[in-house]
């Protein structure tokens, strides 16, 4: 179909495009509103800056197409294929995207804030500087990611895979990462305030300069973990390995340990408290067996 057609029919009042073929069609700023584009052969498309809140795209094919800054806000891309769509600043609120396909997509900036991507493939996607706050990534593939300072804030990641991605400088406060696999990741700046990184596979993880204040690290293994200059003030290692970590100027204030595994750890621990009581480590003696200096800096 033309898009002069399209553009015709739409003022006339039609919204059911549904199995159209576009593709290479030039559509930059176009307003289709609540149109059906189920089905539509949409590969290579421009529809940069063009308003298709709440339309229906599910199962389209969107392979290659430029998307920059659309409105797709509620939207309906179930099963789309947006394969290496480019999407910078796209907004995408509250849409559903489960099982879309969005290996290699730019993401970068986008708006996907309470989106549902339920079981949905981002492999190898750019999604640097995107807003996922309260997002639903249950089952998605994430393998080599980039979500370099995205916001995931109230996210759910439930049964996810995360191999060889990066969350350097990404907010992940408060969100539910318990058995995750995130073994050797870059988190290195990351907010992790109050997350819940229980029985976490945290082996060689980069988690330098990281703000894990209030984090639940009981039973995780950080193994050869790099945690220099990380902050864990009042985080909760019970039972925690972190043999072989780099513990470099870590602020392990008010940090319960019990239990905790430290064997061949590199220590040099600023602890900084208002109460130099309120400084402790409750390790048992088993896990006593670590080969460096400890120096412990309190507030007199």
């Amino acid at each position: 179909m033309e898009v002069s057609t399209l553009l015709e029919l739409y003022e006339k009042g039609e919204r059911n495009f549904s199995g159209i073929d576009l593709s290479g069609s030039n559509l930059t700023k176009v307003i289709l509103t609540g149109v059906n584009l189920a089905g539509a052969n949409l590969r290579g498309v421009n529809l940069s800056h063009a308003l298709l809140n709440k339309s229906d795209l599910s199962g389209a094919l969107l392979n290659w197409a430029n998307l920059k800054f659309v409105k797709l806000g509620e939207a309906k891309l179930v099963d789309a294929d947006l394969t290496k769509a480019l999407l910078n600043g796209a907004f995408l609120v509250k849409s559903k995207l489960p099982g879309a396909k969005l290996s290699g997509a730019n993401l970068q900036g986008a708006n996907l804030r309470s989106v549902n991507m339920w079981g949905a493939n981002l492999c190898g996607a750019n999604l640097q500087e995107i807003n996922l706050r309260g997002a639903n990534l249950s089952g998605t593939n994430l393998n080599w990611v980039n979500f370099e300072a995205a916001r995931l804030i109230g996210a759910m990641l439930y049964g996810s895979s995360f191999t060889g991605s990066n969350f350097r400088k990404a907010f992940l406060n408060g969100i539910d990462l318990s058995g995750v696999d995130l073994a050797t990741i870059n988190l290195s700046g990351a907010k992790l305030i109050g997350t819940n990184l229980e029985g976490a596979n945290l082996i060689a993880a980069d988690l330098s300069t990281a703000i894990l204040r209030k984090a639940n690290l009981s039973g995780a293994d950080l193994t050869g973990a790099n945690l220099a200059d990380a902050c864990l003030e009042k985080a909760n290692l019970n039972w925690a390995r972190l043999n072989q970590a780099d513990l470099t100027n870590t602020d392990f204030t008010d940090a319960v340990l019990t239990g905790t595994d430290i064997e061949g750890t590199r220590w040099q621990c600023s602890i900084a408290s208002e109460k130099k009581t309120d400084l402790y480590f409750s390790l048992p003696k088993t896990a006593l067996h670590f080969e460096a200096e400890l120096r412990v800096v309190g507030n007199e």
